[in-house]
Order: structure tokens, then sequence, then C-alpha cells
């Protein structure tokens, strides 16, 4: 199973700043959608069903940007094992020319859901997420 997950944003007019080019909030949102999407696709349910993750830091580079209309596509993976209650997660949008526009590190802790307290994360947790 490949660690890698990709998905496709295309800019619309409410995500268009000032400058006339995607804002940096909605690239925030866009990471956190990756980040949610690739959990909800790959995590195993009894996972899904006892966890849940929350951001704790992002780093974010900027070195492009697009328009609306334009489209660019997400790729996301978790990179090296967690940190207690924590993991680190990759995330890349590259343009249609192909040329990585964003990237960030962003780091996700993990809670229980039965009762909000942080949760050390479980190498069988994370296994689905680290194949080849």
């Amino acid at each position: 199973m490949s660690n890698r997950f990709e998905r496709t944003f295309t800019a619309r007019a409410e995500h268009i700043d000032e400058l006339g080019h995607v804002n940096n909030a909605v690239w925030v949102q866009w990471i956190q959608d990756m980040a949610t999407a690739h959990w909800d696709a790959v995590a195993r349910p009894e996972d899904r069903e006892a966890f849940f993750w929350v951001v704790t830091r992002h780093e974010i580079d900027y070195r492009g940007n697009v328009t609306e209309g334009e489209s660019v596509t997400g790729t996301t993976w978790i990179e090296g094992p967690a940190r207690g209650a924590t993991s680190l997660r990759r995330v890349e949008f590259r343009d249609a020319a192909g040329k990585v526009i964003v990237n960030a590190a962003t780091t996700w802790a993990m809670l229980e859901r039965a009762s909000n307290r942080l949760a050390r994360v479980r190498a069988e947790v994370l296994a689905p997420f680290v194949g080849d």
C-alpha cells in the first residue's frame, strides 16, 4: 500500500485574496482537508472510531501561487515514526506544470474520542500509512 495520498483542489472565487491569488488561510484549510481525507481513506475502522487528530503546529513554505480557476495537486504522507501522541505529516501542492508551489510540515496530536485526551500513537495505528 502506498503511503502517499493525493487530492486535487481548484481555486474558486471565494479562495482569492486582494492580491489575486489563493489566500494563505485557504492553503491551511486545504492542508487540513488533505490530512482528514487521508485518515478517512486509509485508517482502520476501529481507529477512526476510537481516535481523532488535532493540529499542534503548521510550518508552511509558499514558493508560488495559483489564481481563480487553476488547480493544484496535493500530496501528503506521514514522515517517520510517531513521537508519543504526535505524528509529522508532510504536504506538497504542485501546479499544472508539476512545480511544488507550497509545502508544509504539520504536527498532529491524536486524541481518544471517549475522553478527548491525548493518546500515544501506536505502531498499528500508523501502519496503514507507512507502506512503500
